[in-house]
């Protein structure tokens, strides 16, 4: 049975309001199909709601909430308005209380921020916070506003997802594994016929009940008569419900349809809620079950969870979204006319999540600080369907060193010192993060170590030595074939020197860590046979398929901060890996792809958005040093942009970490108000609310020499989570028919019922993006050809100098780079903290077990061992650059030049032969006209002149030649000028393609020709089936 994820189809919210109760109302994006959830409004401090896990049908919930307004209806005297609509939104983001009441989260404004096969992920755009219990029992406190405020500082409309469909907690790779066992919790779908068993009346008596205030509402009168008084309201209102059940009254609204956003509103419905269980009963025998499939979240990467505890449990599923923390950005790699989508997703840990100064390494649970897990998604958009057609992706880690270590910023200075507070001579916490990598993503684990070795002042060189014993410590535990590798890479001082290149040095180490992890591919299985015998494929270390490979491991990126320094080593990681994508899908023909390509440009885009928003949540700034300034093409001017970034993040760091550290706390649930507790702004650290064991909570602990879990090395190379998805705990599996919502992928995407715009489509502006890429005089639409713009040679010496300087080393190209100080534009002047002087120097890459051989760089290390500059390097010949040569011409070419030569002077090629018009000739009538047409177009259709004569220069007689055919211009040009042109003569099928075409832009595109059809039927065939 295929396996398909279960969509969540309550995408439209109303909220309906009355004194004693919010009605939430929920259903599909068609109307057809709702929820309500009652939540009641007289409890002060708890949350009460209530939810009967019923769907109900258009006509049946406008007659619940027909009957709950009718129910409320102000009677003479009466200041209360019965029900009334609130507020519409997509989604509810959770519950929150801090001192008085609980408050509702609602998703008022979303965006389209990617869409992955059939899936859609959604940007939040804007949210509203309502206070659930009324003015009459609400309980005021002093502190509510100053919390209320400090939870809003974290905007929910800054970089916060969600999905209806997808899960954005898991990769790619998790999402299309199947079950590996037999699912144990197969729940029966609930289907509509037997939901609609629940009459309206049963509903109204027994869950929602009309809110009915009293006929006079008075400030003297005691509570106890108000409640009888309400009480007596609800029992007439009861009985009134089911003497009109009795008399047929509910059977005639269903008859009838409406519109949840308009309680007055009535309309005509097609058919009853009996045809359409009797349609459903039909379609039952004929249409296909599928195995609906929802797997648990990550709640490491879900940062509304403290937001769902309240009524996580408590609810149905459809009402909960899982919103993640971090970025999305999505390109669309234009191939000639085919769609290539090139997604890059970051999830941010909500575990010891803070600013930069605030939280540093790592907690005594194991989990660092600015932990980033960055997804590459690579799919063919010819194919919707993730498993029907070619999808791939990439995932790596960045994440501070976990080790116990922070910097002092109570002195304000450019570069804190770093200091290691606590040792920890078993590496337990770092064991345990380990542990939860190898769970995650298998083995081989890869640290990508970019912090410095060697300074005269001993400074960042504090943590490399630290973070090089504790992988040491944890090696000699491992089997060498899942020994975690270490790589160190001092990236800011070799950026420094003149004749070295950062961007190739991190290609050389990125397709070392491609050929160990591999990365995650999904073809059909002819393809995957096919490439499992290419020489490039096999060369990846990866779990191998019958529907691709699988990435075994990761790659963890770290620097001081985890921002600059790692973020370009993360795009030449993603770089590597998109070439061998695009390769394994059939895009290229090799497994490198040039810098200067719109593809390569499309991708830096997306890191340095990545990096953008990565910095400004953590840092305070945008990104400091930029991969244009390691590639050593920044112009001089980003020195100054590079100040600014930099005055920024200092200011954010001194001034204002406090504040989003506390909000951080308070939105996350690290932090609890409570009556008769100190306040969060109160305690002088937080250091106890992220290190639970320091307050004598139990948290389990790993052996000093086992520091991994069994059951995570039982399951090596491959991810333990990823092993278990068949456990009873983190998956939900319904069988369903092929045509619920629940499961219908297509419906979900396509949207054949709703009304949508060409314009707002999301495909059209991801081609409009794609195309900004591509130069305004390019003649290769080729999204991989090479290209040299005029950007970047405007700090160049003269114009040729950028064309020139691709031929040139790197030891030249440094040169090209000046700025105000005289320095790189990446220099240490910026980065308060991650940055410093050094002046040592160590050719060393690797270290710690990961050895870097010539034969894993590939065609990308051969430049950095020449530096020799040759007179060719400096003038390249026209075959390099034009891709042409200039060749002597051959004897049949020189004898058709001849002659035309000589035709155009008169005479043959024999010196003692001249020419002469003969007077037939000179007495016809178009003999004038000839002579004309010859002076302005020199241009002969024959070699042979006919009306000439041959005279001898040695005195002879002349001799006539022998007849031939006349000679006429075959072309004559109007005398046109810069006042008037004539236009040149258009055929009627010049036309007819023209007409058509412009009929075509006004009326939209006609039905295919019964040829172009039968042509793209043979296509599909022979590629997809």
């Amino acid at each position: 049975m295929e396996e398909v994820p279960i969509i969540t189809w309550t995408q439209k919210l109303v909220l309906y309001e009355t004194k004693a109760r919010y009605y939430v109302v929920g259903s599909n994006k068609a109307e057809t199909r709702f929820r309500v959830l009652k939540i009641d409004r007289t409890e002060p401090r708890e949350l009460s709601l209530h939810d009967d896990k019923v769907e109900y049908s258009r006509t049946e919930i406008r007659s619940v909430l027909s009957m709950i307004d009718g129910g409320n209806k102000p009677k003479k005297g009466n200041v209360y308005a019965g029900l009334s609509k609130n507020i519409s939104a997509f989604g509810i983001a959770g519950f929150v209380r801090f001192m008085e009441g609980y408050y509702m989260i609602l998703i008022t404004k979303r965006k389209k921020a990617a869409v992955i096969g059939p899936h859609t992920l959604y940007k939040i755009e804007d949210t509203s916070m309502i206070y659930i219990p009324n003015d009459a029992v609400r309980v005021v406190h002093q502190e509510e506003s100053r919390y209320l405020k400090m939870f809003q500082n974290v905007d929910l409309s800054s970089n916060f997802y969600f999905s209806y469909s997808y899960d954005l907690t898991h990769t790619l790779q998790f999402n299309m594994a199947p079950l590996r066992g037999p699912s144990t919790k197969a729940a029966p779908s609930q289907s509509h016929p037997q939901q609609s068993q629940a009459r309206t009346s049963d509903y109204i008596s027994s869950d929602l009940e009309p809110d009915i205030g009293p006929n006079t509402i008075r400030a003297t009168k005691a509570k106890s008569e108000e409640d009888s008084h309400g009480s007596k309201e609800e029992e007439q209102a009861e009985a009134r419900i089911e003497a009109s059940h009795k008399n047929g009254a509910l059977s005639d609204l269903r008859d009838q349809e409406f519109a949840i956003s308009d309680v007055t509103s009535i309309r005509i419905t097609p058919t009853s809620a009996l045809d359409i269980s009797v349609q459903r009963d039909i379609e039952s025998q004929r249409v296909p079950t599928v195995c609906g499939v929802k797997s648990a979240p990550n709640r490491k990467f879900v940062w509304n969870n403290h937001l769902l505890q309240a009524f996580e449990n408590k609810v149905h599923s459809d009402w909960i979204l899982y919103i993640i923390h971090g970025f999305i950005g999505q390109s669309n790699v234009c191939v000639y006319g085919k769609s290539v989508y090139l997604t890059v997703l970051g999830r941010r840990s909500n575990q010891f999540a803070g600013t930069r100064f605030l939280k540093r390494g790592t907690n005594l649970e194991g989990y660092v600080a600015n932990e980033v897990e960055t997804e590459q998604i690579v799919q063919d958009t010819s194919v919707t369907f993730l498993n029907r057609g070619k999808v791939s992706s990439f995932v790596q880690h960045r994440g501070s060193v976990p080790l116990f270590w922070s910097q002092d910023i109570a002195k304000m200075v450019p570069k804190p010192p770093i200091s290691l507070d606590q040792r920890d001579p078993y590496s337990s916490a770092a064991g345990m993060h380990f542990n939860q990598l190898l769970c995650r993503h298998g083995a081989p684990l890869i640290v990508l170590n970019l912090v410095k070795t060697k300074e005269n002042k001993r400074h960042e060189s504090i943590l490399s030595e630290g973070f090089y014993s504790t992988v040491e410590y944890l090696n000699q535990f491992l089997p060498k074939q899942h020994g975690i590798q270490y790589i160190r890479f001092d990236m800011a001082r070799v950026n420094k020197r003149k004749d070295a290149d950062v961007m190739l040095r991190l290609n050389r180490i990125a397709r070392y860590c491609m050929k160990q992890t591999g990365l995650f591919l999904s073809v059909q299985p002819s393809q995957a046979s096919y490439l499992l015998k290419d020489p490039e494929m096999k060369s990846l270390q990866g779990e191998w398929g019958p529907t691709g490979c699988r990435q075994t491991g990761v790659v963890r990126t770290n620097c001081v901060d985890c921002l600059d320094r790692t973020n370009t080593a993360q795009f030449a990681l993603g770089r590597s890996a998109l070439a061998y994508q695009l390769y394994a899908m059939g895009v290229l023909q090799s497994t490198h792809l040039d810098f200067d390509t719109d593809c390569v440009k499309m991708l830096e885009e997306l890191y340095e958005d990545h990096g953008d928003t990565l910095a400004l949540q953590y840092g305070g700034s945008q990104l400091v040093h930029r991969i244009k300034g390691y590639r050593k093409i920044a112009p001089w001017t980003s020195h100054s942009r590079d100040i600014m970034q930099t005055l920024s993040r200092y200011y954010s760091n001194a001034f204002s970490d406090v504040e989003k550290q506390q909000a951080f706390n308070l939105f996350l649930g690290v932090f609890v108000p409570r009556e008769g507790e100190p306040n969060l702004w109160d305690l002088p650290t937080d250091y106890y609310l992220h290190n639970k064991p320091a307050v004598g909570r139990a948290v389990p602990k790993n052996n000093y020499c086992q520091w991994w879990k069994s059951d995570v090395w039982s399951c090596l190379p491959l991810p333990q989570e990823e092993v278990s998805k068949s456990s009873s705990s983190s998956v939900e599996v319904q069988q369903l028919l092929q045509t619920d919502e629940h499961v219908n992928s297509f419906y979900e995407y396509y949207r054949p019922a709703e009304l949508t715009s060409f314009d707002e489509m999301y495909q059209l502006y991801l081609s409009q993006v794609s195309w900004k890429h591509i130069p305004k005089n390019a003649t290769d639409f080729s999204p991989f050809c090479v290209r040299h713009s005029a950007e970047q040679g405007s700090d160049r010496l003269y114009p040729g100098f950028s064309l020139m300087s691709q031929f040139l080393p790197a030891a030249l190209r440094a040169e090209s780079n000046p700025n105000v100080s005289g320095k790189d534009s990446t220099s240490s002047v910026a980065s308060f903290g991650s940055e410093g002087s050094s002046e040592s120097s160590d050719d060393s890459d690797g270290e710690g077990g990961a050895h870097l051989s010539d034969g894993s760089s590939g065609s990308e290390s051969d430049g950095d061992q020449e530096n020799y500059v040759s007179f060719r390097d400096l003038l390249p010949s026209m075959k390099e650059v034009y891709n042409t040569e200039i060749v002597d011409p051959g004897s049949r070419d020189q004898n058709i030049y001849q002659r035309y030569v000589d035709i155009g002077r008169g005479h043959i090629s024999r010196p003692d032969i001249s020419f002469e018009v003969t007077d037939r000739r000179r007495n016809s009538p178009n003999f004038e006209s000839l002579r004309e047409s010859s002076k302005s177009t020199p241009q002969w259709h024959m070699p042979t002149p006919q009306f000439l004569r041959e005279t001898s220069t040695t005195g002879e007689s002349p001799k006539r030649l022998p007849p031939g055919i006349d000679i006429f211009p075959i072309s004559a040009f109007k005398l046109d000028s810069s006042f008037f042109v004539e236009p040149p003569p258009v055929s009627r099928q010049a036309r007819d393609l023209y007409t058509a075409y412009v009929q075509r832009g006004k009326h939209g595109a006609g039905p295919p020709l019964e040829i172009d059809r039968l042509a793209y039927i043979k296509y599909v065939n022979k590629k997809y089936l």
